[in-house]
């Protein structure tokens, strides 16, 4: 009789965390939509004239400014928590080779996120559509990727359990912060009739404060 190859079992661990870890993905990606699309105000749409693409990274042009630093970083950082929740919901390889192959694919998906981001900015007409956030976007998933392949080097089995822990930490951590930035009167983001992003202070008899730049 001829043995029927079938696909490894979920591990026990694995199979325990992806419950969470799909959850806790959820609440990043809502957290992350509203951050990128309305910096954490009230949804809007704005209006045609707010549509505006620039095409050459990080550099100034005739249109645009140069991307400041802490942007970058930013765009950075915010999705490296991408990666890792990607790192961990894609089966585990055997081997680095079987994992090289994947790597493509996660990547793709990855700047895939950021591109559908950026065109969803220029639809709502909510801020600037920027190849230098795409580029920046993918590097910090690849960074979380990365990130969780070396855990995966060090922990073994014990991956999935130890990283869902830090993102549930991390998810905790991230709602808390942004409660108490939604409940404070500094708000960071175009508005409505807005210019660029502004820093500025919503109270009774205070001017707003432009950001520095």
């Amino acid at each position: 009789m001829t043995a029927i190859a079938t696909a490894p079992p979920i591990a026990p661990a694995r199979a325990r965390t992806r419950p969470w870890l799909v959850a806790l993905f959820a609440v990043y990606l809502g957290l992350l939509v509203w951050l990128v699309l309305w910096k954490l105000e009230v949804p809007w749409v704005g209006t045609g004239a707010r549509r505006t693409v620039k095409l050459v990274p990080f550099v100034s042009t005739a249109a645009n400014g140069p991307s400041k630093p802490s942007e970058v970083l930013g765009n950075v950082l915010v999705f490296v928590p991408f990666g890792v929740y990607l790192g961990l919901l894609v089966p585990a390889r055997a081997s680095w080779r079987a994992w090289w192959r994947t790597w493509p694919r996660s990547v793709g998906l990855v700047a895939l996120a950021s591109v559908a981001l950026e065109v969803a900015q220029y639809v709502l007409a909510v801020g600037s559509s920027d190849v230098s956030d795409v580029l920046a976007n993918t590097a910090g998933g690849v960074a979380g990727l990365v990130l969780v392949a070396v855990v995966r080097l060090v922990l073994r089995g014990r991956t999935a359990a130890v990283l869902t822990g830090l993102c549930a930490v991390g998810t905790v951590v991230a709602l808390l912060a942004t409660a108490a930035f939604v409940a404070s009167p500094v708000r960071y983001g175009p508005q409505p009739g807005d210019g660029q992003h502004q820093l500025r202070l919503d109270r009774s008899g205070v001017p707003p404060l432009d950001a520095p730049g």
